[in-house]
């Protein structure tokens, strides 16, 4: 992910007869707010409305309001309307009609103090923010709502409010215009993890597919002496512990990876699904696990076995956490509780995510039937406790909808002797969420981050990406 500072456009909206001073007061407080924490603003000079403040009241102030949103489009990824009073829903409604810019929209109001409402003093915040949310429903707006209906704009709410609603704009605006690589075919073996192209474009997620060859191709062009190759190779000595033996596969592998990373760049991919079962093992040499879990930890989303739906639900966790996701299948029941389950993958979670030392090794399943010869660069390692938010989405061809499931649960430090990536998490309710997957088709591939992120991407899908989600609980 680029790192563009998150800009927001100001809506400050007022009436005339109440005190000027409470939106100045609302003004300076937020524009601190957003500027100490590393947040841009495009909002109208205090001197560009009548009222002041750069407060905006009239379809006059709205057309101005959004013609500088206009004007500063590429820059804007989501809107705060801040109501210092009842503010005036013309203004407000036009200022975001008119600047048709699509991104989310956070409503905020600020308390009144109940003793102080006299005509100096009052707000009326609290009633003003029902008319402005009820004209963004008329006009079929979507919108955030607050924490609170109503709080102080000095409240600590401010900046948890903003702090999740910029997560929600990641994620919305990302995904209206993302790229995904698919490296190689689908397996054959794999039906589960197909997905429609089309309908995934609806959302503007573009697909971008390569035969796997073309990146063998690469990888093959690299020579041995090359310093960005030999720099590869420290680093992945740094990443994982190596066993001795493997320095003529490890080669292989660091080239492989700066083929991947290299196509990677050159068509602007944001997450990648790529074919690593088994033709890369049978005609290059090695497993992809390594670079797969090398590309999540630099925030580049990889799905096993070409599972694109998976490689987008890793990319909507990592835009809501800002941390590496992982692709992990529901793989083993937990017979001392029916709420636990041994998620695993061969050999492909980020080292943020497993938060744990990793060794590379062979693919433990394909190794049986291929040989340890041409399966190394697997990475194994044992996750470490904590929460953790599960998302998965899917698209649905019959309904030609996209599709998804979201909650959270907990990782948990229970042994398991199982070979490769191993995390053994706890859900409430488990049984319920697995009758709920099979009977609606979901894919036992799964996308995870740690941390609790629910609610951004509850918000993001629902009220701005119009997918249909199930929440469980």
């Amino acid at each position: 992910m680029k790192n563009k500072k998150t800009t927001f456009g100001i809506i400050l909206a007022t009436r005339s007869y109440f005190n000027s001073a409470l939106a100045k007061d609302v003004r300076e407080t937020l524009l601190k707010v957003l500027t100490e924490n590393n947040y841009d603003y495009v909002i109208l000079d205090e001197e560009d409305t009548p009222t002041g403040s750069g407060s905006i009241e009239t379809r006059e102030d709205g057309v101005k309001c959004a013609d500088l949103f206009k004007k500063n489009r590429e820059y804007i990824d989501g809107i705060i309307v801040t109501l210092p009073n009842f503010g005036f829903e013309i203004g407000i409604i036009n200022a975001i009609q008119l600047s048709n810019l699509n991104v989310p929209i956070l409503v905020q109001a600020c308390d009144d103090e109940n003793e102080k409402v006299d005509l100096d003093h009052r707000r009326d915040a609290f009633c003003g923010k029902l008319s402005v949310c009820n004209n963004l429903y008329q006009y079929g707006i979507p919108f955030t709502d607050t924490i609170l209906h109503t709080y102080s704009i000095h409240s600590p709410l401010l900046l948890e409010d903003i702090h999740r609603f910029a997560a929600i704009c990641r994620v919305v605006n990302k995904l209206r215009s993302t790229r995904i690589g698919a490296i190689g075919a689908r397996p054959a073996g794999f039906q589960t993890v197909r997905a429609s192209e089309k309908i995934l474009q609806r959302t503007g997620i573009a697909v971008v597919p390569v035969d796997l060859s073309e990146i063998m191709g690469i990888a093959n062009t690299i020579v041995d002496e090359d310093e960005v190759l030999l720099n590869r190779i420290q680093e992945i000595h740094g990443y994982a512990k190596v066993p001795e033996g493997y320095e003529k596969k490890l080669l292989k592998q660091a080239k492989f990876g700066l083929a991947v990373e290299k196509w990677i760049a050159a068509n602007e991919i944001d997450a990648v699904a790529i074919q690593c079962w088994d033709s890369l093992q049978a005609n290059y040499g090695c497993a992809a696990c390594v670079t797969m879990s090398m590309l999540g930890d630099k925030l580049i989303p990889s799905a096993c076995e070409v599972d694109i739906a998976g490689a987008i639900s890793m990319y909507v966790l990592t835009l809501a956490s800002g941390n590496a996701s992982a692709l992990l299948d529901w793989n083993n029941n937990f017979a001392e509780d029916r709420n636990k389950c041994v998620c695993t993958h061969c050999g492909n979670f980020p080292k943020s995510f497993v938060n744990n030392s990793l060794e590379l090794g062979n693919l433990g399943v394909l190794s049986r039937t291929m040989g340890t010869e041409n399966t190394f660069g697997a990475v194994k390692g044992k996750v470490t406790a904590g929460p953790f938010t599960y998302f998965r989405i899917s698209t649905d061809d019959p309904k030609g909808i996209i599709k998804s499931y979201l909650g959270e649960g907990n990782l948990t430090d229970d042994p398991y002797g199982m070979d490769g990536c191993i995390a053994v998490t706890q859900v409430p309710n488990l049984q319920k969420l697995m009758k709920y997957m099979c009977k609606n088709g979901f894919e036992h591939h799964v996308a995870m981050c740690r941390g609790n992120v629910q609610d951004i991407v509850l918000e993001a899908v629902e009220t701005y990406l119009g997918w249909e989600i199930y929440k469980h609980e």
